[in-house]
């Protein structure tokens, strides 16, 4: 293979990736917490897996369960309820773990079930209110609108990264 050909090649494979990139853009994986409706950009996600056993890591925040051993790597797991300052609830079937990955980092959400792919074109979507400022909304960076259905979308850096844990104070 020529030059010009390698480099038509490889041009080739980023044009593909654009264009995959670009059927993620506005997709989101919506999930329930406490009957409420949630969604996170579908480009973060990189499985949805089952409950399963978590080692607890001593001296996290409330919300960190631990960290699971997913094929070989660790990867910390969070209550998304308790990141959310909600109450404990026990664990069913229809609990699972989301893994997203974040600025090359794995981090587990727990969540009570798990609804569907949803496409939310950007003019469905409204910043959120700007009511007093709570500890959990913080992580909300817009509210989608399909049919007669709100739900809050995750600001995932903010979720994942934010400095106050979100502890009760």
């Amino acid at each position: 293979m020529n030059l010009k050909e390698t480099l038509d090649t490889d041009l080739l494979i980023d044009d593909e990736y654009e264009e995959n990139e670009d059927t993620l853009e506005n997709k989101f994986l919506t999930f329930v917490i406490n009957g409420e409706e949630y969604g996170i950009e579908i480009r973060h996600v990189t499985e949805i897996i089952g409950i399963q056993n978590i080692t607890v890591v001593p001296d996290m925040p409330q919300y960190v369960k631990g960290v699971i051993n997913l094929r070989g790597k660790v990867i910390p797991v969070m209550d998304v309820r308790l990141r959310f300052c909600m109450g404990a609830r026990d664990y069913d079937e229809r609990t699972c773990i989301i893994v997203i990955k974040i600025e090359g980092q794995s981090v587990g959400m727990i969540v009570d079930r798990v609804s569907e792919v949803l496409d939310i074109p950007k003019d469905n979507i409204e910043p959120p209110p700007e009511v007093k400022k709570s500890e959990s909304s913080r992580f909300i960076k817009g509210m989608g609108k399909m049919d007669d259905r709100v739900m809050m979308l995750l600001n995932e850096y903010q979720f994942l990264f934010d400095a106050n844990k979100g502890e009760r104070h």
